[in-house]
């Protein structure tokens, strides 16, 4: 795929927290999911990493995109395992995130 500077910037900078933000159809799942497997590919675990978007459709997207990805590189014994953990990887919209954080975490908040 042929990326946009801002993109390839994206996808290849080391900063550890990444914001994205684009119109509609401007690629911005593409771009967030080569971001995850070149980190998977450079040692990463995907049960490390949080990743959210706005709508369910994109997370269960981004979800499939990245096991199918996989899927295609499982020779390689490190992608394998993260084949083997995606059901545990964090890929969620920003409010099931917090609403999990605030289920796991109530009594720390003071509320029932």
């Amino acid at each position: 795929m042929e990326w946009t500077p801002e993109q390839k910037d994206a996808i290849e900078t080391d900063q550890p927290v990444l914001l994205i933000s684009a119109a509609a159809g401007s690629g911005k799942t593409a771009v967030l999911v080569a971001r995850v497997l070149r980190l998977l590919r450079e040692g990463g675990d995907i049960t490390r990493m949080l990743i959210v978007t706005f709508t369910r459709a994109a997370a269960a997207e981004m979800r499939q995109r990245i096991t199918d990805a996989l899927e295609k590189e499982s020779a390689d014994p490190h992608l394998y395992r993260q084949q083997q953990r995606m059901g545990r990887a964090h890929i969620s919209t920003l409010h099931t995130f917090c609403q999990d954080v605030i289920r796991q975490h109530f009594e720390l908040i003071g509320i029932d």
